[in-house]
């Protein structure tokens, strides 16, 4: 087997470990919001003690609050939908202007 062959096959061994990880997450932020009766269901939290899981349709100003907040304090947050954790564009770009600006 060449070298190339080994990186790829190895490459294709972290994307389904990442895949079946998140598979995972999702099945128990389900799992966790189903076990609650249904007038406590928010279907948004945590799970595994610090993945945050968002199950509800997305909205638009949740996705400008997630992806487009320039004003935000962190980089990182919660997704729009789904489970883990997504870029806040808007604190890139306000830090990269912000960077540009100095120079």
């Amino acid at each position: 087997m060449t070298t190339r062959a080994k990186d790829r096959r190895r490459k294709g061994g972290v994307k389904d470990v990442i895949r079946v990880v998140g598979a995972a997450l999702v099945v128990a932020a389900v799992v966790k919001e189903l076990r609650k009766p249904g007038d406590e269901r928010t279907w948004h939290g945590v799970v595994a003690g610090f993945v945050p899981y968002e199950l509800r349709p997305p909205t638009p100003s949740r996705f400008r609050e997630r992806m487009w907040d320039p004003e935000a304090e962190h980089l990182v947050g919660p997704r729009v939908f789904g489970v883990g954790w997504t870029i806040n564009l808007g604190r890139v770009y306000a830090l990269v202007r912000r960077r540009l600006a100095q120079d």
